[in-house]
């Protein structure tokens, strides 16, 4: 039996990467997957994509999801259309890397805008409905940096070790609601962003994972399918890390 049968979900951020890598697998499972992502085309590929194999998806245009009315408008768009939301991952994210020192404030704004602050008003919209249904599944996709630190991403490790934090929270106050919210941490990935790192230092990351690959979109899909599925109603606030152990060294 499909493990998401009947399931409406919204995944961010899902129009290439871990996110489509998402999309598709909810989809498989029974799920709608609906897009929202501010690369159209390539969202709409994703749609068409997973409709092709059979399965349902769609794409909300014209989500901001740093604007909590933005927002807003795009859940009520999804319950009107499908009566219910059951599933919400908060993967979208971007990168303005910088030395500390190199940091301007415009990088900085941009990614806690995006990464931290689109994640608290998207699950801020959609817990209302959850609420109500007293029912819901949240995954937050943080990162292992969240957790261990990175040269020159101060802005992406505070707004992913903030993630971690805001999923700890509403683990304890949506809980009651029967709304589980946990996180995972990925490590490297084999994503169109990984590709513009330098061939050597790639070489040189994959070093320092034991099980000696980068990971794929689908090893953080199945883990995403884990925690939104009924298998972990007991599980809550948990931030899972799916990294091949490179959080342990090589």
């Amino acid at each position: 039996m499909s493990k998401l049968a009947g399931k409406v979900a919204i995944i961010t951020g899902a129009a290439q990467g871990i996110g489509r890598g998402i999309a598709e697998l909810f989809a498989k499972e029974g799920a709608i997957s609906i897009i929202w992502d501010v690369q159209k085309d390539k969202a709409l590929d994703t749609v068409a994509s997973i409709k092709n194999m059979g399965y349902k998806a769609d794409f909300i245009e014209g989500v901001n999801i740093t604007q909590l009315d933005s927002v807003e408008r795009a859940a009520k768009e999804v319950m009107d259309k499908y009566g219910k939301i059951d599933i919400l991952v908060n993967n979208a994210g971007i990168v303005r890397d910088a030395s500390f020192k190199k940091m301007t404030s415009e990088q900085w704004d941009s990614v806690i805008d995006v990464n931290l602050t689109g994640v608290f008003n998207c699950a801020k919209a959609v817990s209302n409905y959850m609420t109500e249904a007293n029912y819901g599944r949240i995954v937050n996709i943080a990162s292992i940096v969240g957790i261990t630190g990175n040269f020159g991403q101060t802005n992406y490790v505070a707004a992913k070790a903030g993630v971690i934090g805001m999923t700890k929270v509403w683990g304890k106050e949506l809980g009651k609601h029967n709304i589980t919210v946990n996180a995972i941490a990925p490590g490297p990935i084999e994503t169109d962003m990984f590709a513009t790192i330098p061939e050597e230092m790639r070489k040189g990351m994959i070093q320092q994972v034991p099980v000696r690959r980068l990971g794929k979109p689908a090893d953080i899909a199945n883990a995403a399918l884990f925690f939104a599925s009924d298998e972990t109603s007991f599980v809550t606030g948990h931030t899972m890390v799916v990294d091949g152990g490179a959080t342990l060294g090589g």
